[in-house]
């Protein structure tokens, strides 16, 4: 009798295992714990997500400077006072790394993502090609249906009928994402005209010189950036990176300061300290993949590379951060960029003076290396649960609670790029992508609501015999903003203490500062 108990077990527990999973709790209590041994036995962090979304008390905080443009953003943009809210599986940081940014996709311009997708390679002064993607047309007649009714884009071109072009950044790797490609639909659908931006040797595009950008070297940004100014001068220019690109967005941003021709920017799970992100112990997973995916893009290109690098060495590499300084920092790769610098004397002087050292390599191409010079505003959306930077003590806060372009939007979930939110009606979406638009939004309209106030007074202050007078000084003065701008001194202040009260931590009192449009229209 017990053999024939015994042989039957197997199936019995079978049978007994199809039962229970009939009750979602049973289910998901199952799932939930199959979860937890997979991270602990993959020695990822396990981070506490609430099973339902009722359970969660989140709450956005918004970290910034008490400014007319802040004020503003309180009041209209509800995406910034609503966290997103979503329950396991949705809500688990390293599923949405899975999920958004790990999942296989496909380089090159071909349609994917529901996204139909073009192709601009741009020829650069030294030689170089990047490429632009624009995203021309959703695949799904739904989706395209939204996107020929949605007026976010036109609203933002500001007295045309051309949509404002949203410039996306992707993360340092290069690789597109199934996060990267949601964005897109979503900003298309919304009617904007997304491009996204493709460093030498990144996305499908060729590299034709011997060397790939540093982490914060702007100089082919610059170029496309002029490019799309050139080509569509009457459309509003945004930008957007995601995760690590933020290295790339910040660096234009303090670099070209007024001179840039972004009207606002955003940053998704932005690295503010590039060398601390480098040197920081990521997760052995996401470190390995990452490791294996880089080793391939240069290994593509091996042959052209040995001559200003060795790459040998470098595909042996056991860290990010070795591999890294072997490729930016080595003296083969310094004396082959100083002999291409002897040929543009003049022109970006302070990169022609390379050093086979980590330390001047950062001091070069961090971040925020000129973040008193932004002068456009930056909205950065966080995360407390992000596993893949550094823990949120290395966070700038003094600069956001300082300089008066810079915000920051701190969330309780979200992850890496993920921010899932429950949406009733079509599951979950992404609450950064909403966030994000609707903010370029808000300040187009601030900006506009800006300009007219300051072209009224001067009506009222000079009267309406001088109205023709009054309006070629109003554009002149915008002009001449772009030579003189004050430097917000970062650091000057007191700093503001973040209440649990308020999911914004802005003072209610106005400190006088005058919003200008100091950047060329």
């Amino acid at each position: 009798m017990w053999d024939l108990f015994l042989c039957l077990l197997p199936s019995l527990l079978l049978v007994l295992v199809t039962i229970l999973r009939r009750w979602n709790w049973i289910r998901r209590l199952a799932d939930r714990c199959m979860w937890i041994m997979a991270c602990r036995l993959l020695k990822l962090q396990c981070f506490p997500v609430s099973e339902s979304t009722e359970e969660c008390q989140a709450e956005v905080k918004l970290i910034c400077k008490p400014t007319a443009l802040a004020s503003h953003l309180k009041k209209h943009c509800y995406n910034l006072t609503q966290p997103p809210l979503a329950r396991w599986p949705h809500a688990d940081p390293h599923l949405q790394i899975i999920t958004d940014l790990m999942w296989p996709t496909n380089e090159g311009a071909e349609p994917q993502g529901g996204v139909r997708f073009t192709r601009d390679n741009l020829l650069l002064k030294d030689g170089g090609i990047v490429a632009l993607d624009w995203a021309v047309s959703l695949t799904d007649q739904q989706g395209q249906a939204k996107r020929d009714h949605h007026p976010g884009g036109k609203f933002l071109g500001l007295h045309t009928s051309n949509p404002a072009i949203v410039v996306i950044i992707p993360n340092a790797l290069g690789r597109v994402t199934p996060h990267l490609l949601r964005l897109c639909y979503r900003t298309l659908q919304q009617g904007f005209y997304p491009v996204v931006f493709h460093r030498r040797g990144h996305g499908g595009c060729p590299l034709t010189t011997p060397h790939y950008q540093e982490f914060g070297n702007t100089s082919d940004f610059v170029q496309a950036i002029a490019y799309l100014r050139s080509h569509h001068p009457s459309s509003t220019l945004l930008a957007v990176s995601e995760g690590s690109g933020s290295g790339l967005l910040l660096s234009y941003l303090g670099e070209c300061g007024s001179s840039s021709y972004l009207t606002a920017a955003a940053c998704i799970s932005p690295v503010f300290h590039g060398q601390l992100w480098f040197e920081y112990e990521l997760p052995w997973l996401y470190h390995w993949i990452a490791l294996i995916y880089r080793k391939f893009q240069i290994n593509r290109y091996a042959t052209a590379l040995s001559s200003v690098m060795d790459v040998a060495k470098i595909l042996h590499c056991n860290s990010l951060r070795d591999m890294e300084e072997l490729i930016f920092c080595a003296p083969k790769q310094s004396d082959q960029r100083m002999t291409d610098s002897m040929d543009n004397v003049g022109k970006n002087s302070s990169r022609l003076s390379v050093k086979p050292d980590w330390l001047s390599y950062w001091e070069r191409n961090e971040p925020l290396r000129d973040a008193d010079e932004v002068a456009v505003p930056v909205l950065c959306l966080c995360s407390r649960d992000d596993p893949l930077l550094p823990p949120l003590s290395t966070i700038p806060e003094a600069l956001f609670h300082n300089s008066p372009y810079f915000l920051l939007a701190l969330t309780e979930q979200g992850g890496h790029c993920g921010f899932k939110h429950k949406d009733g009606h079509v599951g979950t979406s992404s609450w950064s992508h909403s966030a994000v638009l609707e903010y370029f939004r808000v300040v187009a309209d601030f900006f506009r609501v800006e300009e007219k106030k300051g072209f009224r007074d001067v009506i009222e202050h000079c009267g309406s015999q001088c109205l023709k007078h009054s309006t070629s000084a109003v554009l002149s003065r915008k002009r001449t903003t772009l030579l003189r701008k004050e430097r917000p001194i970062l650091g000057s202040r007191k700093r503001q203490i973040s209440t649990p009260s308020d999911a914004f931590t802005c003072e209610e009192e106005q400190e006088d500062f005058t919003w200008k449009r100091s950047y060329t229209r």
